[in-house]
Parts: structure tokens; C-alpha cells; sequence
């Protein structure tokens, strides 16, 4: 079962770094670590594991921290990687060094949560426009949308 020794290779490799992994179902895996541990993990995962494409990556505010969920695919599995991050210090380490192709999702996650991904090779917004407000991100479940209501020409009431 690939799974299992995928799961192995994660432990040997990242020791006390590796806060959990599981496979709740065939092909499936997921590790977590701390937001301090995700080159780490990701050094682990390109070149212990062998997986060598980033899918996705996913933020969620959780109100008690940040979590950026890493997706990596390859013939065998989808493995997650769940880094927990501060809210009181939103920031974590790019992992562009192992996987390029993530430099898009970085830049996302740092307009819409304001999380600060060190060391991005280019950290210019990519979704939101450059007149954006400073510290306003859309997707902190504490955001609030200060924009002016729109009147649309003969809506009604």
C-alpha cells in the first residue's frame, strides 16, 4: 500500500515536525505541521516522496488561527498538507524553492487573507485591484465590506 509507506517516509523524514497524518480513504493522505515546518514538509514531499505537482492551495480562517491547506498530486496519491499559522503573526516561508507552480496560490492567499508569504519571488497582488485598501482582506471572517452600495439604473426597491 502506497499510502502507508508514503505516511512512513513523512515521519522518517520530518520526525517531531509531523504533528499528524492519517489516510481516512484509498489514495488520500494527510500530514499537518506547524507553519514553521511547511519547507520542510515540502522538501519532504518533492524529494522523499517523489510528488512533484502542487494542485492547489487553500486558506481558512479558523478565528483562532490560519490554516493553508497544500494539495499535491501525482499517479499514486493526493496527499494534503495542513500548515497551522498564528493570527498573530500571519506569515509563513514560500515553498516555490520545491514547487514553482505555486507562486499563483501564494499571491492569492496573501490578497485575500493577508497572510505574508516570505521570500515570494513576486510578491505584487494578483486578484485584487492596486487601489485595493491596505489590510482589508475578503476572505478573514472578520472582514467587513465598506464599499458604498451600487444603484443599478431602474432597479427597484
Amino acid at each position: 500500500m502506497d499510502e502507508e509507506k508514503i505516511i512512513e517516509q513523512m515521519r522518517n523524514c520530518l520526525g517531531a515536525k509531523l504533528l499528524d497524518a492519517s489516510c481516512p480513504s484509498q489514495r488520500r493522505i494527510f500530514v499537518k505541521v506547524n507553519g514553521a515546518d511547511v519547507t520542510a514538509a515540502a522538501g519532504c514531499i518533492r524529494e522523499t516522496v517523489g510528488i512533484t505537482h502542487v494542485s492547489t492551495i487553500s486558506g481558512v480562517d479558523t478565528v483562532e488561527a490560519f490554516e493553508l491547506l497544500y494539495h499535491f498530486a501525482d499517479n499514486r496519491v493526493c496527499l494534503t498538507l495542513r500548515a497551522i499559522i498564528s493570527r498573530s503573526e500571519p506569515e509563513i516561508e514560500t515553498v516555490t524553492d520545491f514547487f514553482p507552480g505555486a507562486i499563483l496560490y501564494e499571491r492569492e492567499i496573501q490578497d485575500m487573507l493577508g497572510i505574508r508569504i516570505k521570500n515570494i519571488p513576486d510578491p505584487r497582488p494578483l486578484v485584487l485591484p492596486d487601489d485595493w485598501p491596505a489590510d482589508n482582506y475578503p476572505l478573514r471572517k472578520d472582514w467587513v465590506c465598506t464599499r458604498p452600495e451600487e444603484k443599478i439604473p431602474g432597479e427597484k426597491k
